[in-house]
């Protein structure tokens, strides 16, 4: 009975050196990635396309020139050169986590399996506070004569052209008192009144406490950007969230010994070519929103 179930097994080569010399599996998350590169690289592509149309697109310089705790100190992409780095870091225990598999020491691949989970969720944390800090921003537009305070949405954008000195002077005299008690506080001639205390003051009080010259006001710049910003960092993002929770399916899988057992590491190797390739996407994200 078993020697005719075996017969009639399928060969899928028998001419020598099968070409698909590669476990399923691996071909298979390879199949996957090839895949997602193509989707990264039409969202890309369609950014690029929208980018490159418009006269005007905001300065990543002014943009992303935030950082924790620092106030308005201009520190251009230092705090995304810090998540970059963070993603490069997870990506080398990764590597030593697969290459501690490859020896069969199941310590060693905890250890670094749990180390690369760490470096996943200290980038997903950094890009949370990105997002909140561009989306809760304060940022001074000219809109119907007078100035508004929005941050970067997706239906709105802050960042457009600087507007002439005169006419945001103008445009500040014809603002809310809401908004004058926000630029007095964060922009002030001198110390900083108490919130309590500048909301009692009169407009034309407030007016000659506010330092103008470093509100920087500015147009409502391109919707588009705030659009192509959050749909492709937030789609990379659940990208490294997903590789997270399969890191830490493996680091379980490790510590329970399922890999000593079956004798080999192989879905450790599998979820490192998902981590690498995620790290590889980040490259091209950085590139296409922070630098150019």
């Amino acid at each position: 009975m078993s020697s005719s179930a075996t017969a009639q097994q399928t060969k899928w080569w028998n001419g020598g050196r099968s070409p698909f010399n590669v476990e399923y599996g691996k071909l298979m998350m390879w199949y996957f990635l090839m895949s997602d590169a193509f989707t990264f690289g039409a969202f890309l592509i369609s950014y690029g396309t929208i980018r490159f149309s418009q006269n005007f697109w905001p300065d990543p310089n002014v943009v992303f020139n935030a950082f924790p705790g620092t106030g308005h100190l201009n520190l251009p992409l230092a705090f995304v050169s810090v998540m970059t780095f963070i993603l490069i870091a997870s990506s080398v225990t990764m590597v030593l986590a697969v290459h501690e598999g490859h020896r069969g020491n199941r310590r060693g691949v905890i250890k670094w399996m749990a180390w690369t989970i760490v470096g996943g969720l200290a980038f997903l944390l950094c890009q949370a506070w990105e997002w909140h800090h561009l989306i809760t921003g304060q940022h001074a537009v000219l809109a119907n004569g007078k100035l508004e305070l929005i941050g970067q949405t997706m239906a709105n954008n802050p960042w457009g052209q600087l507007v002439d000195p005169t006419v945001a002077q103008q445009a500040l005299a014809a603002s809310s008192h809401e908004t004058l008690v926000h630029l007095a506080h964060e922009y002030p001639k001198g110390t900083a009144a108490s919130l309590p205390a500048l909301e009692k003051m009169p407009n034309n009080q407030l007016l000659g406490m506010i330092d103008l010259e470093h509100v920087h006001v500015r147009e409502k710049g391109p919707i588009a950007f705030g659009g192509y910003f959050f749909g492709i960092t937030g789609f990379h993002g659940f990208h490294v969230f997903s590789g997270v929770i399969i890191n830490v399916v493996m680091l379980i899988m490790a510590q329970k010994g399922v890999f000593d057992r079956r004798g080999h590491y192989l879905m450790i190797e599998k979820a490192g070519l998902y981590w690498h390739f995620v790290d590889l996407v980040w490259v091209f994200v950085f590139l296409c929103f922070y630098l150019v």
